[in-house]
Protein backbone atom coordinates (compact mmCIF):
# COMPACT_ATOMS: atom_id res chain seq x y z
CA UNK A 1 0.00 0.00 0.00
CA UNK A 2 1.16 3.00 -1.57
CA UNK A 3 1.19 6.85 0.47
CA UNK A 4 1.49 10.14 -0.71
CA UNK A 5 2.67 13.27 1.28
CA UNK A 6 2.21 16.80 0.54
CA UNK A 7 5.69 18.07 1.39
CA UNK A 8 4.70 21.24 0.44
CA UNK A 9 6.15 21.59 -3.25
CA UNK A 10 4.65 24.29 -5.08
CA UNK A 11 5.07 25.96 -8.24
CA UNK A 12 6.63 29.25 -9.05
CA UNK A 13 4.22 32.24 -9.76
CA UNK A 14 6.32 35.37 -9.29
CA UNK A 15 7.91 36.91 -12.65
CA UNK A 16 10.65 35.35 -14.93
CA UNK A 17 13.12 37.93 -15.69
CA UNK A 18 14.94 36.12 -18.24
CA UNK A 19 18.23 34.89 -18.90
CA UNK A 20 19.73 38.55 -18.96
CA UNK A 21 18.90 39.07 -15.43
CA UNK A 22 20.63 35.98 -14.77
CA UNK A 23 23.40 36.74 -16.33
CA UNK A 24 23.44 40.57 -14.63
CA UNK A 25 22.97 38.50 -11.24
CA UNK A 26 25.61 36.26 -11.89
CA UNK A 27 28.08 39.25 -12.82
CA UNK A 28 27.59 41.06 -9.95
CA UNK A 29 27.62 38.15 -7.56
CA UNK A 30 31.33 37.81 -9.23
CA UNK A 31 32.00 41.19 -8.99
CA UNK A 32 31.31 41.64 -5.39
CA UNK A 33 33.07 38.54 -4.93
CA UNK A 34 36.54 39.90 -6.15
CA UNK A 35 36.37 42.57 -3.39
CA UNK A 36 35.41 40.20 -0.67
CA UNK A 37 32.12 41.62 -0.18
CA UNK A 38 29.30 39.37 1.29
CA UNK A 39 32.31 37.21 2.85
CA UNK A 40 34.42 37.01 5.81
CA UNK A 41 37.00 40.16 6.77
CA UNK A 42 40.30 38.50 5.84
CA UNK A 43 38.22 38.18 2.05
CA UNK A 44 38.77 41.91 2.04
CA UNK A 45 42.07 42.68 3.01
CA UNK A 46 43.80 41.95 0.21
CA UNK A 47 41.44 44.01 -2.17
CA UNK A 48 41.10 46.46 -0.82
CA UNK A 49 45.11 47.23 0.34
CA UNK A 50 45.94 46.63 -3.03
CA UNK A 51 43.22 49.80 -3.99
CA UNK A 52 44.88 51.52 -1.15
CA UNK A 53 48.56 50.92 -2.67
CA UNK A 54 47.56 51.90 -6.26
CA UNK A 55 46.06 55.49 -4.89
CA UNK A 56 49.18 56.68 -3.31
CA UNK A 57 50.89 57.51 -6.92
CA UNK A 58 47.70 59.75 -7.18
CA UNK A 59 48.07 61.61 -4.43
CA UNK A 60 51.46 62.44 -4.10
CA UNK A 61 50.65 63.48 -7.81
CA UNK A 62 48.39 66.34 -6.65
CA UNK A 63 51.03 67.40 -4.30
CA UNK A 64 53.58 67.98 -6.90
CA UNK A 65 51.04 69.62 -8.85
CA UNK A 66 49.83 71.78 -5.76
CA UNK A 67 53.65 72.38 -4.43
CA UNK A 68 55.98 72.03 -7.69
CA UNK A 69 53.01 73.25 -10.33
CA UNK A 70 54.40 69.74 -12.45
CA UNK A 71 52.74 66.55 -13.01
CA UNK A 72 53.36 63.43 -11.80
CA UNK A 73 53.03 60.31 -13.24
CA UNK A 74 51.84 60.77 -16.83
CA UNK A 75 47.69 59.43 -17.00
CA UNK A 76 48.70 57.47 -20.40
CA UNK A 77 51.57 55.51 -18.16
CA UNK A 78 49.87 55.18 -14.92
CA UNK A 79 49.07 51.25 -15.83
CA UNK A 80 52.65 50.98 -16.92
CA UNK A 81 54.16 52.20 -13.76
CA UNK A 82 51.81 50.37 -11.74
CA UNK A 83 51.63 46.98 -12.96
CA UNK A 84 53.15 45.23 -10.29
CA UNK A 85 50.23 45.97 -8.59
CA UNK A 86 48.04 45.38 -11.04
CA UNK A 87 48.98 42.03 -12.26
CA UNK A 88 49.10 41.01 -7.84
CA UNK A 89 45.34 41.48 -7.94
CA UNK A 90 44.50 39.67 -11.28
CA UNK A 91 46.82 36.91 -9.87
CA UNK A 92 45.03 37.27 -6.45
CA UNK A 93 41.37 37.44 -7.36
CA UNK A 94 41.14 35.80 -10.45
CA UNK A 95 40.99 32.09 -9.17
CA UNK A 96 38.32 33.89 -6.57
CA UNK A 97 35.95 34.60 -9.25
CA UNK A 98 36.62 30.81 -11.36
CA UNK A 99 37.47 28.52 -8.82
CA UNK A 100 34.84 27.69 -6.26
CA UNK A 101 32.23 26.97 -9.07
CA UNK A 102 35.20 24.43 -10.29
CA UNK A 103 35.73 22.91 -7.42
CA UNK A 104 32.73 22.31 -5.99
CA UNK A 105 31.50 21.11 -9.46
CA UNK A 106 28.52 23.52 -9.25
CA UNK A 107 28.70 24.83 -12.95
CA UNK A 108 25.96 22.29 -14.31
CA UNK A 109 23.22 23.50 -11.94
CA UNK A 110 24.19 27.03 -13.39
CA UNK A 111 23.92 25.49 -16.99
CA UNK A 112 20.69 23.89 -16.10
CA UNK A 113 18.96 26.97 -15.97
CA UNK A 114 18.62 29.06 -19.18
CA UNK A 115 22.35 30.18 -18.79
CA UNK A 116 24.62 29.49 -21.96
CA UNK A 117 27.99 28.93 -21.37
CA UNK A 118 28.69 31.62 -23.51
CA UNK A 119 26.62 33.84 -21.34
CA UNK A 120 28.51 32.71 -18.16
CA UNK A 121 32.17 32.97 -19.22
CA UNK A 122 30.64 36.48 -20.63
CA UNK A 123 29.07 37.30 -16.72
CA UNK A 124 32.83 36.08 -15.23
CA UNK A 125 34.90 38.14 -17.74
CA UNK A 126 32.39 41.55 -17.51
CA UNK A 127 33.16 41.36 -13.27
CA UNK A 128 36.90 40.72 -13.34
CA UNK A 129 37.09 43.68 -15.95
CA UNK A 130 34.77 45.93 -14.24
CA UNK A 131 37.30 45.46 -11.37
CA UNK A 132 40.56 45.70 -12.98
CA UNK A 133 39.04 48.59 -14.72
CA UNK A 134 37.95 50.06 -11.30
CA UNK A 135 41.54 49.81 -9.66
CA UNK A 136 43.34 51.77 -12.86
CA UNK A 137 39.98 54.25 -13.32
CA UNK A 138 40.11 55.35 -9.57
CA UNK A 139 43.54 56.94 -9.33
CA UNK A 140 43.51 57.99 -12.35
CA UNK A 141 40.24 60.20 -11.88
CA UNK A 142 41.49 61.50 -8.69
CA UNK A 143 44.45 62.51 -10.26
CA UNK A 144 42.77 64.14 -12.88
CA UNK A 145 40.47 65.72 -10.67
CA UNK A 146 43.26 66.91 -8.42
CA UNK A 147 44.68 68.63 -11.97
CA UNK A 148 41.44 70.56 -12.38
CA UNK A 149 41.22 71.38 -8.31
CA UNK A 150 45.17 72.64 -8.44
CA UNK A 151 44.48 74.65 -11.62
CA UNK A 152 47.95 73.73 -13.57
CA UNK A 153 49.77 76.23 -15.94
CA UNK A 154 47.92 75.92 -19.33
CA UNK A 155 45.12 73.54 -20.51
CA UNK A 156 44.30 70.33 -18.45
CA UNK A 157 45.65 67.00 -20.20
CA UNK A 158 41.86 66.13 -21.06
CA UNK A 159 42.32 64.36 -24.22
CA UNK A 160 45.45 62.32 -22.53
CA UNK A 161 43.26 61.44 -19.33
CA UNK A 162 40.20 59.89 -21.62
CA UNK A 163 42.94 58.30 -23.78
CA UNK A 164 44.14 56.43 -21.17
CA UNK A 165 40.82 55.45 -19.66
CA UNK A 166 39.83 54.07 -23.05
CA UNK A 167 43.32 52.24 -23.10
CA UNK A 168 42.65 51.26 -19.33
CA UNK A 169 39.34 49.52 -19.98
CA UNK A 170 40.97 47.39 -23.36
CA UNK A 171 44.07 46.22 -20.26
CA UNK A 172 41.25 45.47 -17.91
CA UNK A 173 39.70 43.21 -20.65
CA UNK A 174 42.70 41.44 -22.11
CA UNK A 175 44.33 40.88 -18.14
CA UNK A 176 40.78 39.72 -17.19
CA UNK A 177 40.51 37.40 -20.32
CA UNK A 178 43.80 36.12 -19.42
CA UNK A 179 44.02 35.54 -15.97
CA UNK A 180 40.50 33.63 -15.43
CA UNK A 181 41.47 31.49 -18.37
CA UNK A 182 44.95 30.47 -16.59
CA UNK A 183 42.90 30.54 -13.06
CA UNK A 184 40.12 28.34 -14.38
CA UNK A 185 42.49 25.30 -15.27
CA UNK A 186 42.82 24.17 -11.47
CA UNK A 187 40.26 24.31 -9.12
CA UNK A 188 42.71 25.53 -5.92
CA UNK A 189 42.86 28.71 -5.26
CA UNK A 190 46.01 28.60 -4.54
CA UNK A 191 47.49 26.98 -7.44
CA UNK A 192 45.70 29.67 -9.73
CA UNK A 193 47.73 32.49 -7.95
CA UNK A 194 50.38 30.67 -8.55
CA UNK A 195 49.87 30.04 -11.86
CA UNK A 196 48.72 33.97 -12.64
CA UNK A 197 51.89 35.56 -11.16
CA UNK A 198 54.20 33.33 -12.93
CA UNK A 199 53.05 33.96 -16.39
CA UNK A 200 53.42 38.12 -15.24
CA UNK A 201 57.05 37.49 -13.87
CA UNK A 202 58.02 35.92 -16.94
CA UNK A 203 56.41 38.07 -19.60
CA UNK A 204 57.97 40.92 -17.40
CA UNK A 205 60.95 39.46 -16.65
CA UNK A 206 61.61 38.14 -19.84
CA UNK A 207 61.21 41.25 -22.11
CA UNK A 208 64.22 43.26 -21.31
CA UNK A 209 66.36 40.35 -21.71
CA UNK A 210 64.97 39.48 -24.77
CA UNK A 211 65.10 42.90 -26.54
CA UNK A 212 68.58 43.52 -24.92
CA UNK A 213 69.79 40.55 -26.38
CA UNK A 214 68.89 40.90 -30.28
CA UNK A 215 69.69 45.00 -29.65
CA UNK A 216 73.27 44.09 -28.90
CA UNK A 217 73.45 41.85 -32.45
CA UNK A 218 72.43 45.13 -33.94
CA UNK A 219 68.32 43.84 -34.60
CA UNK A 220 66.84 46.61 -33.24
CA UNK A 221 64.13 46.23 -35.30
CA UNK A 222 63.64 42.75 -34.21
CA UNK A 223 63.99 43.65 -30.70
CA UNK A 224 61.54 45.97 -30.42
CA UNK A 225 58.86 42.83 -31.14
CA UNK A 226 60.13 41.59 -27.57
CA UNK A 227 58.16 44.30 -25.57
CA UNK A 228 54.60 43.05 -27.01
CA UNK A 229 54.86 39.42 -24.76
CA UNK A 230 53.72 41.94 -22.10
CA UNK A 231 50.14 42.74 -21.70
CA UNK A 232 50.70 46.29 -20.39
CA UNK A 233 53.23 47.12 -22.80
CA UNK A 234 51.10 45.65 -25.80
CA UNK A 235 48.36 47.76 -24.77
CA UNK A 236 50.74 50.51 -24.20
CA UNK A 237 52.59 50.54 -27.82
CA UNK A 238 48.35 50.60 -29.20
CA UNK A 239 47.89 53.98 -27.06
CA UNK A 240 51.04 55.21 -28.38
CA UNK A 241 49.51 54.45 -32.37
CA UNK A 242 46.31 55.78 -31.41
CA UNK A 243 47.14 58.59 -29.78
CA UNK A 244 50.17 59.54 -30.10
CA UNK A 245 51.08 59.49 -26.44
CA UNK A 246 55.21 58.61 -25.27
CA UNK A 247 55.54 55.24 -25.28
CA UNK A 248 56.63 54.05 -21.61
CA UNK A 249 59.19 50.91 -22.56
CA UNK A 250 61.88 50.74 -21.28
CA UNK A 251 63.62 51.84 -24.17
CA UNK A 252 60.85 53.83 -25.15
CA UNK A 253 60.16 52.45 -28.46
CA UNK A 254 57.77 49.94 -30.06
CA UNK A 255 57.27 48.10 -33.74
CA UNK A 256 54.28 48.47 -35.76
CA UNK A 257 51.01 50.19 -33.44
CA UNK A 258 48.79 48.28 -36.19
CA UNK A 259 50.11 45.05 -35.94
CA UNK A 260 50.24 45.72 -32.16
CA UNK A 261 46.18 46.33 -32.07
CA UNK A 262 45.84 43.01 -34.12
CA UNK A 263 47.83 40.90 -31.95
CA UNK A 264 45.57 42.80 -29.41
CA UNK A 265 42.59 41.03 -30.96
CA UNK A 266 44.27 37.83 -31.57
CA UNK A 267 45.00 37.27 -28.13
CA UNK A 268 41.98 38.02 -26.68
CA UNK A 269 40.32 36.17 -29.05
CA UNK A 270 42.21 32.77 -28.15
CA UNK A 271 41.74 33.89 -24.29
CA UNK A 272 37.77 33.72 -24.48
CA UNK A 273 37.87 30.76 -26.43
CA UNK A 274 40.45 28.98 -24.52
CA UNK A 275 37.66 29.91 -21.19
CA UNK A 276 34.81 28.67 -23.47
CA UNK A 277 36.48 25.35 -24.04
CA UNK A 278 37.26 25.07 -20.88
CA UNK A 279 33.98 25.34 -19.27
CA UNK A 280 32.52 23.49 -21.88
CA UNK A 281 34.80 20.49 -20.80
CA UNK A 282 33.86 21.38 -17.23
CA UNK A 283 30.54 21.10 -17.64
CA UNK A 284 30.33 17.80 -19.41
CA UNK A 285 31.43 16.09 -16.49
Amino acid sequence: MSEIYDIGYRHYDGPRLGRGHSTRALAVHSLRGVFGLGRPARSKIVPFALVGIMFIPSIVSIAIMALAQQRGIPYSGFAVVMQAVVAIFLAAQAPAVVAPDLRYRVLPLYLSRPVSIAEYVGAKVTAMTVAVFALIAGPLTLAYVGELVVDMPGPPATGEYLGAMLMALVLSLLLSAFGLALASFTPRRGLGVASVITVYLLSSASVPVIYATFAETGNVETAKWAWLANPFWLVDSVQHWLFGTPPHSIEGDYPSGAVSALLLVVLLAVAMLALALRYRKAAAR
